[in-house]
């Protein structure tokens, strides 16, 4: 079947999509993050669900801090990777749409708060308590903003070309 193609010119070649081992993969890291990050608030111990058996280590701090820094790192790899393949797609013509482009800002958001957060956190690195309460409000809330954004923008292609035809 022939597609409109103005110009003649070859169709953009798009990011490739990840196989779904990767896909449940990364899913899995990132409600570790999520769980990690809301047990090194207190809220685990205070609401007894520390309490229940086999989830003990959700009070200890310093455990859930480990893992989330351990899976967070695993991410920063995922997004790095995922961004130079976006970075070398773009070099071949393809641009992404407004909603790749969004949810890209908002992991930018969350990878660069966390790296924040990681230096506040080293000693002899001082930021003021209004930086640093500011660091973890936004650090908490961008999750939360992208996942209603990344389920808005569905499972649709992620090129836009400008004849509006996808690869085969």
């Amino acid at each position: 079947m022939k597609t409109s193609n103005p110009g003649g010119a070859a169709p953009q070649a798009a990011v490739p999509t990840p196989p779904p081992w990767q896909r449940r993969l990364v899913a899995a890291v990132i409600f570790g993050l999520l769980f990690t990050g809301l047990a090194q608030m207190p809220i685990f111990k205070r609401y007894y669900l520390a309490d229940v058996p086999g989830f003990a280590w959700t009070a200890d701090f310093y455990a859930t801090h480990r893992m989330h820094y351990a899976l967070a790192a695993l991410l920063l790899f995922w997004l790095s990777y995922r961004a130079t393949l976006g970075i070398a797609a773009w070099r071949r013509g393809w641009r992404p749409r407004r909603a790749a482009v969004l949810k890209a800002v908002l992991w930018l958001g969350i990878a660069a708060t966390g790296l924040a957060r990681v230096a506040k956190n080293t000693p002899g690195f001082f930021f003021s308590p209004t930086t640093t309460m500011l660091l973890d409000w936004i650090h908490l809330a961008l999750p939360f903003v992208l996942a209603p954004v990344a389920l808005l923008a569905g499972r649709s292609t992620p090129t836009n070309h400008a004849s509006g035809d996808a690869p085969r």
